[in-house]
């Protein structure tokens, strides 16, 4: 399977499109993931998906809910839980200081995208404010007007 290769020698396995749409993202934030072998596999060939996942802060630590690994096709254990909770590892520092700004109830941890640096699986979250349905609105506009630029420049200089 075909690695996509983003900046600083990432290899990205996965990306939250749907946080992109559906919120506001703030400020990002760089973690690592405890994983199980199997699941290293899996992410590996891209069998991973974060819709619908977010992080959490709980007794100072920091953890990840519903993020979905598929079981490795060629494991012999099949009793790993795709679902299962992952603990998240950032300093304590980083971790006190996000929990200060989710303080606002409305700022929420959303997981942008998984990615390998040196072998190691990163985790890229993103401070979160959720979008209106008039912001989206707008947004989808701002494309489709930006989709009509490209296509006459595209069409006047042929």
């Amino acid at each position: 399977m075909e690695k996509l290769k983003g900046e600083e020698g990432k290899v990205i396995a996965a990306q939250n499109k749907k946080a992109f749409h559906d919120f506001l993202i703030l400020d990002k934030f760089e973690a690592g993931i405890i994983l199980r072998g199997n699941e290293v596999k899996s992410i590996r060939e891209h069998k991973v998906s974060l819709k619908d996942s977010y992080a959490r802060i709980k007794n100072g630590e920091l953890f990840l809910y519903n993020m979905h690994i598929s079981p490795y096709s060629k494991a012999r254990i099949e009793e790993t839980n795709p679902l299962r909770i992952k603990k998240l590892l950032m300093h304590k520092q980083q971790i006190h200081k996000i929990n200060n700004k989710l303080v606002d109830k409305s700022l929420t941890l959303v997981p942008l995208s998984i990615y390998f640096i040196n072998n190691f699986a990163k985790v890229e979250l993103g401070l979160a404010k959720a979008k209106l349905k008039q912001d989206r609105r707008q947004d989808l506009e701002k494309k489709a007007t930006e989709r009509e630029i490209q296509r006459t420049l595209k069409n006047f200089s042929r």
